[in-house]
């Protein structure tokens, strides 16, 4: 099972990157909340460790307890970013889940441009990737529940899957075995 990982080894990770093989990719996000503390996926942890020690690690959680719905419309899967850069990306702003919206109901791009990293929509696509992705973040179940019944319809699959999530709240989410 494939983890996230919390470290405040910022500084080390920003020496080690410098030694990760050319074509190989490190992807870190920083914590919305606590400052110089860095969310990881397993395999950029595993590409940082090869060039030195284990990472320190505050907190682990298991990469699939962090929902993500594509929905009916998905398209240009080849530029879709890694689901553990997703996923790291997804708690690194406390979230629980998130859902792809780069195309609206009617199947035209959207637009939107985050005012900040605590937008809770992000554009994400992976590194050398083609077209970018649009991504709305979810902190709480309720919030997911009446965003995706507004974007869907309350019987849809995506309102489903909302009413699904496992958790009502980034606090739950940690108490995730």
């Amino acid at each position: 099972m494939s983890r996230l990982y919390l470290t405040t080894e910022k500084d080390e990770i920003a020496r080690r990157r410098g030694l990760v093989p050319k074509g190989e990719v490190v992807e870190a996000w920083a914590d919305l909340v606590e400052p110089g503390a860095l969310w990881l996926g397993e395999a950029s942890k595993a590409l940082l460790e090869r060039a030195g020690t284990p990472l320190a690690v505050r907190l682990s959680l298991p990469a699939d307890s962090v929902a993500v719905y594509y929905g009916p419309q998905l398209s240009d899967v080849e530029s879709l970013p890694r689901e553990e850069s997703l996923r790291a990306r997804i708690v690194s702003g406390r979230g629980i889940a998130a859902t792809w919206i780069t195309l609206d109901r009617f199947g035209q791009r959207n637009t939107f441009e985050p005012q900040s990293p605590a937008d809770p929509v992000f554009n994400l696509r992976r590194v050398g990737g083609g077209k970018g992705h649009l991504w709305r973040l979810f902190r709480t179940k309720p919030e997911a529940i009446v965003y995706m019944v507004e974007a869907y319809g309350r019987e849809s699959e995506g309102a489903e899957w909302a009413r699904a999530l496992a958790v009502e709240d980034f606090d739950g989410l940690l108490h995730t075995p």
